[in-house]
């Protein structure tokens, strides 16, 4: 799908929670290495402690990522701009590449109900297993969710970045 057909009837509010995915640009495995998954996580961490976001559930797969965040500043537009760049700049520099890194594009949906946050944060974990790369929820080692697999309130915000 184009760009354009994307952002028709995108909708950015703060205080809203969305899942944002994106995906590698040739849909290339770049976080098969462990450094560049990291990098991602670290990017979506600092995008969290500059205040712009708070990150509720993700995952780093293969080749794209899945991010169920709550926007606190500017605009999903920004937000995704911001998180591609840093990341990109971040990974190519771990991975000693240059060009481009992720699609110029990315999907949003709106999480319409606090109710059914938990149910897309756990949709988010359990994407590793669906493609094969684990076989329970938590085994993966990119992925994060604030809630416990019980739906408790996790005590630690983000794990800590290497």
């Amino acid at each position: 799908m184009n760009r354009a057909r994307l952002r028709l009837g995108r909708h950015s509010r703060i205080g809203h929670s969305y899942i944002l995915t994106t995906v590698t640009h040739g849909r290339r495995r770049y976080f098969d290495d462990p450094t560049a998954a990291q990098a991602v996580m670290d990017a979506l961490h600092r995008i969290d402690t500059e205040g712009l976001t708070h990150s509720l559930a993700y995952v780093v797969m293969p080749d794209h990522i899945h991010w169920l965040v709550e926007l606190r500043a500017f605009s999903l537009d920004y937000i995704m701009q911001r998180f591609k760049s840093s990341s990109a700049l971040q990974v190519n520099r771990r991975l000693g590449r240059s060009g481009s890194f992720w699609q110029s594009s990315y999907h949003d949906h709106a999480i319409r109900s606090d109710e059914s946050l938990f149910r897309h944060a756990m949709y988010v974990l359990g994407n590793p297993i669906r493609a094969g790369l684990t076989t329970q929820l938590g085994e993966y080692p990119h992925a994060w969710c604030r809630w416990n697999m019980d739906g408790t309130l996790q005590a630690v915000d983000h794990p800590e970045s290497v």
